[in-house]
């Protein structure tokens, strides 16, 4: 017989060692420094830390140094806390079941200690003295230290040389760390944190109390320019239908304007019950709500936390406790959407009208030398009735909102746009207010009115209406996942509601029959497949409003004022003050600026007036 063939030996079953059962369980923890600054953060935090010191060397791979001065660990607690599934935050299934605190498995420490040499130095409150544990030994002996804990983890992955080539440079691992302890800042305002680097300070935010703490943590650790750009959310949703008992889900933070969005998603933070989680449901929440004011692909910044009762989420879902499982996730899903709708929705023109001691109602973005205008409250709506589907001309739509008579003196709280002046180049109103020269996108802000209008109209009606369908001359199949199958055949009526027609062909094929009358020249597979993937990930309600809205906006486009057409005066006027009455009039219906402000000072540089 050939040696090839031969079978294997038969390899007996064995109970792995402790270590290397810990060694197991770190690479599931602890994929880089970062890893462990998160675990021993989370541990200061559940001791009551006020003050946290995060101290590393050469990124954290040579050292990494938490210090707490929280209420610090027994002596004769020390050893146990090394141990696999030792812990002081949970003891029974009740417990797992509502985790109120930022750890609970058990393992981190056990972990950590198995891949890097480990000490702890701890007093508790009680105690006349501190002591430290070394990790490697187990020797226990007495030194000087105050009320509270500090873990140093020294030379990380030297038992496991080969996770360590993995490691990036020791910059790139110094970011993920100052990133991790970012995190933990912004979620816990009243705690002090410092962060040390190869012996020099490298960040400090200091602790923050009362009415204004979360804002002045955001402000000290994203920036002025965040806070100038973004709005306030404090959002309390009904109790659910889907659940008996279920509370109000809140969410509160800040969320940036449309203008504020970046080229990457770095600047989205979401806490549930103050753990940072990173979850498919909540950033599609937050992606939903900017769908008709994002332009391209540009990213969202928003830092939001999510209040909801700790029955109703599982947080032991990973190793990393960074994700979460919600009992009912389309309640968070809607809460946080509507929560950034309502504070997206309030057009921001309020605000420029508000005149200040000299006149710098808009400021210049240091990047691209925008000027961003200041955010205001909610303003008054007032829509005027369409008849049927068609889109009322221009005409129609200032009857109701022609201006007044001009008072003698012209008043920047009544109309924070200003008067119209002029038209450009059949594209531009140029406008004056109190601050300056306002410039405005005609077409751009007439389509948003206009697109409002309609959506307010369809949204009168109790239920949104069927897209009209074309019908395929010869049906399209295409080779469907199992998900794509059982997709179709719970979504048929939702299907038909988009103007879809999908039907299976086989078991293991699908066939597209008609296809929505508005997309007629649109990919069939490509569109069926993305409709598929929409429908199988979020509720069927979402994706069928936001279907409409798209029908809606292309209409809006066609019925908006083209550029080139000469307007009066007074319709330029109408348009200024319709826009200040209409909800997220500061984008088109493409997330592109319907308005600039430029300032006096900014007019008085351009002449070098002053200098």
């Amino acid at each position: 017989m050939n040696a090839d063939l031969a079978p294997a030996p038969r390899r007996p079953i064995l109970e792995l060692p402790g270590e290397l059962i810990s060694q197991i369980a770190a690479g599931e923890v602890v994929e880089r420094p970062a890893s462990v600054v998160r675990e021993l953060l989370d541990n200061a935090l559940d001791a009551g830390a006020s003050q946290v010191t995060v101290r590393l060397l050469a990124g954290g791979v040579r050292l990494i140094s938490v210090e707490d001065d929280g209420a610090g660990i027994l002596r004769e607690e020390l050893p146990l806390a090394l141990k696999r599934h030792a812990t002081s935050k949970i003891s029974s299934l009740i417990d797992l079941e509502s985790v109120t605190s930022m750890g609970f498995r058990g393992e981190a420490l056990a972990a950590i200690n198995s891949i890097a040499d480990c000490a702890i130095l701890s007093r508790a409150a009680d105690q006349s003295s501190a002591y430290c544990l070394d990790g490697r030994s187990g020797e226990l002996k007495p030194v000087a230290r105050h009320t509270g804990t500090t873990v140093e983890v020294k030379e990380l992955f030297f038992s496991t040389p080969a996770r360590r080539k993995f490691l990036k440079t020791d910059a790139t691992e110094l970011a993920h760390c100052v990133e991790a302890v970012r995190r933990h800042a912004l979620a816990r305002p009243d705690v002090a944190f410092a962060i040390w680097a190869d012996g020099k300070l490298l960040e400090q935010w200091r602790r923050c109390e009362g009415a204004g703490a979360l804002e002045h943590r955001l402000e000290a650790v994203l920036g002025d320019d965040f806070i100038q750009r973004s709005l306030s959310i404090d959002y309390r949703s009904s109790a659910s239908p889907y659940e008996q008992h279920s509370v109000a889900v809140r969410v509160w933070g800040r969320v940036g304007v449309p203008e504020a969005a970046r080229s990457r998603a770095d600047q989205q933070y979401f806490y549930v019950n103050g753990r940072f989680v990173r979850d498919k449901v909540l950033s599609h929440a937050a992606r939903s709500a900017f769908e008709d004011v994002l332009h391209g692909q540009r990213q969202p910044v928003y830092a939001l936390h999510i209040e909801i009762d700790p029955h109703r989420v599982d947080v032991n879902v990973h190793p990393t406790k960074i994700e979460v499982r919600f009992r009912d996730s389309r309640e968070v899903h809607q809460a946080i959407r509507h929560a950034i709708e309502d504070a997206l929705a309030s057009p921001r023109t309020g605000q420029i009208g508000a005149v200040d001691s000299e006149p710098a109602a808009a400021q210049v973005d240091a990047k691209d030398g925008t000027s961003t205008p200041f955010y205001s409250a909610q303003a008054g709506i007032h829509f005027e009735a369409i008849r049927g589907n068609r889109v009322s001309d221009l005409g129609v739509l200032w009857n109701s909102v022609s201006p007044p008579d001009e008072p003698p003196a012209f008043v920047a709280a009544d109309w924070p746009l200003g008067r119209a002046l002029a038209q450009l180049q059949g594209v531009y109103i140029l406008a004056e207010n109190a601050q300056g020269l306002i410039i405005v996108d005609m077409h751009a802000a007439h389509e948003r009115i206009v697109y409002e209008r309609l959506k307010l109209q369809f949204s009168s009606s109790r239920t949104l209406p069927h897209l009209n369908s074309q019908p395929l001359l010869i049906p399209v199949t295409f080779a469907a996942t199992p998900t794509e199958v059982a997709t179709v055949e719970a979504h048929t009526e939702t299907l038909k509601a988009l103007g879809l027609e999908i039907t299976a062909f086989s078991s293991k094929t699908l066939a597209v029959r008609a296809i929505p009358a508005a997309l007629a020249q649109a990919d069939a597979i490509e569109l069926a497949r993305a409709t598929l993937a929409e429908l199988s990930q979020h509720d069927a309600s979402t994706v069928l409003q936001r279907a409409h809205d798209e029908l809606l906006a292309s209409m809006a486009c066609h019925g908006a004022v083209r550029a080139n057409r000469r307007l009066s005066i007074e319709e330029m006027n109408a348009l200024l003050r319709q826009m200040e009455a209409t909800e997220r009039a500061d984008q088109c219906n493409h997330g592109r600026p319907t308005w600039r402000q430029i300032n006096l000072r900014d007019l008085d540089a351009m002449f070098l007036r002053g200098r």
